[in-house]
């Protein structure tokens, strides 16, 4: 008995790697259904971002190779430095994440919105909040000190709105949500977005909420985009209590903003959207 389990454990099959998951052809059809051209390139760009991160590389594949259709689906690059989306391990397992720069992209392709945009707020630049209205007394930038983040946006229809939070409040947020930045804070690693890039996450977080509650999510192809991506991001699914609104901060030289008329020729709909959104992306593929 003891030769037949040594002679099973000889003929076990190996584990699968990340190569040998993105040269599966049920993978790269499905890749290529949803990109297109740019199939082999978003490839090439998984195995470089494994490679040049060791915790990716040693999370199960399967779970690297289905953020990364996640991503693909919605047509974002996950390049981390390019801030659209991310892949990030926990453990050994790798999610799909968005970043603020996704969320613009998304919002305009709806075609609903004219103007969408988020920025740091510095010490100063906001005195106060009319509790009732939700306008702000706006003041002088005083320091480098960073206190809150701002995300707002305004429809083609003229509606606008904004979400503000303290960079308590997104402190707090961070370490409730995110297991990866609570672990760091207790272990001093830096395997979170959070830790590499807290304000990068802090714009994404308020944008997320804006956006959520307030905008426009169309019933059609490319409003789904959007959704899909506000139910598959992994950085912070949920929210203990409503961000604070305010009126329209005026933007800050450095806020990310988009305009409409520059900014919706860049990315069409995505083609592939029937999934629900919290689906395994690889469900049915055999391999």
């Amino acid at each position: 008995m003891g030769q037949a389990v040594a002679m099973r454990n000889q003929t076990q099959t190996p584990a699968r790697t990340i190569e040998d998951w993105v040269e599966s052809e049920n993978i790269k059809q499905k890749f290529q259904e949803v990109l297109d051209k740019g199939a082999g390139a978003f490839v090439t760009s998984i195995l470089s971002l494994v490679k040049s991160t060791p915790q990716l590389a040693a999370a199960d594949p399967k779970t690297v190779i289905s953020a990364a259709m996640t991503a693909a689906t919605l047509k974002l690059p996950i390049n981390p430095n390019l801030g659209f989306a991310y892949i990030v391990p926990y453990k050994d397992t790798a999610t799909f994440q968005m970043g603020y720069k996704g969320y613009i992209q998304l919002a305009m392709r709806t075609g609903q919105y004219k103007t969408i945009n988020a920025s740091v707020v510095y010490e100063g630049q906001i005195e106060d909040v009319d509790f009732v209205t939700g306008e702000i007394i706006r003041g002088k930038k005083k320091s480098d000190k960073v206190v809150g983040y701002v995300a707002y946006f305004e429809l083609i229809n003229g509606f606008s709105k904004m979400v503000y939070m303290s960079h308590e409040d997104m402190m707090r947020h961070a370490l409730t949500y995110s297991q990866a930045y609570k672990g760091d804070k207790k272990y001093g690693k830096t395997n979170s977005v959070w830790s590499t890039n807290f304000e990068a996450m802090g714009l994404k977080t308020v944008l997320k909420q804006l956006i959520s509650k307030y905008g426009i999510m169309s019933i059609d192809m490319q409003g789904a985009g959007l959704e899909t991506a506000l139910s598959a991001d992994n950085a912070d699914s949920a929210y203990d209590r409503m961000p604070q609104n305010v009126t329209p901060l005026e933007a800050a030289a450095d806020a990310q903003t988009i305009e409409a008329a520059a900014d919706v020729v860049h990315g069409s709909a995505p083609e592939e959207l029937s999934a629900p959104p919290n689906a395994d992306p690889l469900e049915g593929l055999a391999f």
